[in-house]
């Protein structure tokens, strides 16, 4: 059963919440050709170090424990991407994930980006992903349950052309990264059977759509983490952490707005 967060939690969720969308904006700045993944994520984890948050991702326990503090995944790498040596080039599209723990409360988002110029169909598969989460963040405030809003994304990405990742889905997040409940970004019989809830204030929950280029089959590589299409088509991620209030959800990843206090 999933935790319903008071306004004052969520208040205080805003901050993890900016550091990690500040974060994001220093990772945008150095995707470009001739940078390697390493790179990247040395510069979010300096920044997290820096503002006192704990990285999320490092250490996460796994066959081998996760070595970094964001998940960087390249072209037809779907989530879990371990950063290192590899080279970004022209053309390529990378989802950078990553989340951060501060004063005890967690944010998590991801954002795919292009590298230089990149082929039309690739940029209509990294509009439809975050058109998607943009969707999904719309209908919180509109519709009562989470499988109504779920049934519109699948939808709306089936009709692009484009397949929906099911072997990965958002979830709720609060004190700790992952919480109930699971949040799918499609309907399954799970979800209509007894996975279903309410779009209620205090639900604090990670959107996260992951969509693919073709087949929504994935695979994992030998390094224990990365995940990757089986087709070997191209993948899109955007996650947002969003709290709902009585006004209607908050994207508490999301950028300031003027006069807001800042954690920095």
């Amino acid at each position: 059963m999933h935790i319903l967060r008071s306004p004052r939690e969520i208040a205080q969720m805003r901050k993890p919440g900016l550091l990690v969308w500040r974060a994001h904006q220093l990772a945008a700045k150095l995707v470009k050709p001739g940078v390697t993944t390493g790179e990247i994520d040395a510069a979010v984890e300096k920044f997290f170090v820096e503002h006192n948050a704990i990285p999320l991702f490092k250490g996460v326990p796994g066959k081998v424990p996760f070595p970094a503090v964001t998940c960087i995944s390249v072209n037809d790498e779907v989530v879990h991407g371990i950063p290192g040596k590899r080279v970004l080039h022209e053309g390529d599209i990378v989802s950078i994930d990553t989340g951060c723990k501060f004063d005890g409360w967690c944010g998590d988002s991801a954002i795919t980006h292009p590298v230089g110029k990149i082929e039309a169909e690739t940029q209509r598969l990294l509009d439809v992903t975050s058109g998607v989460l943009a969707l999904a963040i719309g209908l919180m405030g509109k519709r009562s349950k989470w499988s109504e809003v779920a049934s519109e994304m699948g939808t709306y990405v089936r009709d692009a052309g484009f397949s929906v990742v099911e072997s990965f889905v958002g979830h709720g997040i609060g004190r700790e990264m992952h919480e109930d409940p699971q949040v799918p970004n499609f309907v399954s019989n799970q979800l209509r059977r007894s996975g279903d809830f309410a779009l209620e204030p205090g639900l604090v929950i990670a959107v996260e759509p992951m969509v693919n280029m073709g087949t929504k089959q994935v695979k994992g590589l030998p390094d224990f983490w990365t995940q990757a299409t089986q087709d070997g088509k191209a993948s899109a991620h955007f996650e947002h952490t969003i709290a709902m209030t009585p006004d209607g959800p908050w994207v508490l990843t999301g950028p300031p707005v003027p006069n807001e206090q800042t954690p920095w």
